[in-house]
Parts: C-alpha cells; structure tokens; sequence
C-alpha cells in the first residue's frame, strides 16, 4: 500500500513557481555537467595509463640493455623517459589546469544556476521523471527508502 507522503522528499520537489523550463533548463546544465564529470574520468585515465606507461618504460631500457641493444636503450631513455605529453606539461599538469580552470567554472556555473533559480536543488527534472514512470505501491517503485 503506498504511503500518504508518497513521492520525492524536499531536496526533490520543484518550488513553488518554478515552470516546466526552468527544470528543463537546469536539468540540460546538469546533464551537461555529467558529461564533463565523465570526461574528467577519462582524463584522470589518462594520467594513471601515461604514468604507468613512463614507469614500464624502465623496465623496457633495461631490458633492451640487457639483450645487447645499448642504442635502442639509450635512445628510449634520452628521447621518450619522462618526455611531456604536450608542451611543457607532463599529464598531472593537464588535470591541475582542468580542475582548477574548465571544471571549475563548469561546477560554479551549475550551482549558481541551480542557487538562483530551484532553491539549489539538484535533479529537480529526474526526480520528476522518476514520479511519472513508477508505478506507485509497487515493491521496488518506492518513491524514497523507507525511513528508519
């Protein structure tokens, strides 16, 4: 049996006043927003490969040293061995400079957005889509967790 208080909690229900698209506004930004926290994975990733790509590295030197192939060896460890990935900047810069700049910004944009015009509540839209497609008083459609 569905519970009379039966729907999103607070943090979750749009304000009074708030239109269809102004939810649909700050729900695009903070789709928008998911897709740069999913870039910003990808380019930690990207980090972690590169690093564990320059420590493999060593080993292959010695390797190539011991099998009798000094140049080889010699010319991954002047040439390549700690070498930027773009200039000037090794990928532990690239992350630094995003965080602090792009992501930033874009997470600053996002709350803003959110402060000034849904009281600074978060997933207004999903929590909405949520309502409509669950089917009420069915397990496993509650609309929050039980409280305890």
């Amino acid at each position: 049996m569905a519970r009379q208080d039966d729907g999103p909690d607070r943090a979750h229900r749009r304000p009074d006043g708030v239109s269809d698209a102004t939810v649909e506004a700050v729900g695009k930004l903070g789709e928008a927003l998911e897709c740069v926290e999913r870039a910003r994975g990808h380019l930690y990733e990207l980090h972690q490969l590169i690093g564990h790509a320059d420590l493999t590295l060593d080993e292959a030197v010695e390797l190539f040293r011991a099998a009798g192939h000094p140049g080889i060896a010699e010319r991954i460890d002047r040439d390549l061995l700690g070498r930027n990935v773009v200039a000037g900047r090794w990928t532990f810069q690239l992350v630094e400079e995003f965080d602090d700049g792009y992501y930033a910004l874009f997470r600053e944009m996002d709350r803003r957005a959110r402060d000034e015009v849904v009281g600074g509540r978060r997933h207004l839209y999903e929590a909405e889509m949520k309502e409509r497609r669950r089917s009420r008083g069915r397990p496993g459609h509650e609309a929050r967790p039980a409280e305890r």
